[in-house]
């Protein structure tokens, strides 16, 4: 536990490193509004609409579109199939279309310090319209969250580390893509249903010693039923 709590940390603290590379920066709001909740006995699903808005919080980036059908397979591990539609709005231009099918798996690792730790595991197949291959990747996403005085605010941290695993003629490049770094806090709306609110830094590497840097303002809004 302690040398997962350890990757997780260091995972946040990795994007320092970076930033002294050449890098671009932009300000971004992230808006993801989840639905999610049981079907019949162990099948559940969830499906999520994401607008994100760039360029210094002035237009569209991009809107996703993704939804999954799962099936728990213990009180602590859940394995889905689902399918994403990706809008990537292009300036002065035609817009991309990405489409994704993906397998992923969530796991409740345990309840360490008086919180929670958890895992994602994601595998994603990719298309875009503006190019013809197939593109792989890989996403873990380690996440650790901690009641503050009860159970209507949690104080929340997480960091998810993506891996292209092949090269594609739409631009993807195999090795490290990205590391996003969140912290913040989750607040309670009601029975299940929850609030995470917070800053989440994206770093992307654009190859040759040259770097992204998106600082997001990110509000998720979880309705379980």
């Amino acid at each position: 536990m302690r040398r997962l709590f350890a990757i997780l940390f260091c995972a946040l603290i990795a994007i320092a490193a970076p930033a002294h590379a050449r890098t671009t920066e932009d300000e971004q709001f992230w808006l993801n509004l989840t639905a999610m909740g049981p079907v019949s006995g162990d099948l559940v699903y969830f499906a999520e609409i994401q607008p994100r808005i760039g360029d210094g919080v002035s237009r569209a980036d991009q809107t996703i579109l993704r939804g999954g059908l799962g099936w728990k397979l213990s009180s602590s591990v859940t394995v889905y199939q689902g399918y994403a539609h990706v809008a990537l709005p292009v300036k002065d231009g035609r817009d991309v279309n990405e489409e994704r099918s993906f397998q992923q798996a969530n796991w409740a690792i345990g309840k360490p310090w008086g919180g929670e730790l958890s895992s994602r595991t994601r595998l994603e197949q990719r298309w875009r319209s503006d190019g013809d291959d197939m593109g792989w990747r890989l996403r873990e996403m380690l996440r650790y969250e901690k009641p503050l005085g009860g159970k209507a605010m949690s104080a929340l941290v997480y960091g998810e580390g993506f891996v292209a695993l092949n090269s594609t003629d739409w631009g993807a490049k195999s090795g490290f893509d990205q590391l996003r770094s969140f912290i913040g806090a989750e607040i309670g709306l009601g029975g299940a249903s929850a609030a995470e609110i917070g800053y989440l830094n994206q770093w992307i590497d654009q190859r040759g010693g040259n770097a992204r840097v998106n600082h997001v303002a990110s509000i998720t809004l979880f309705f379980r039923h």
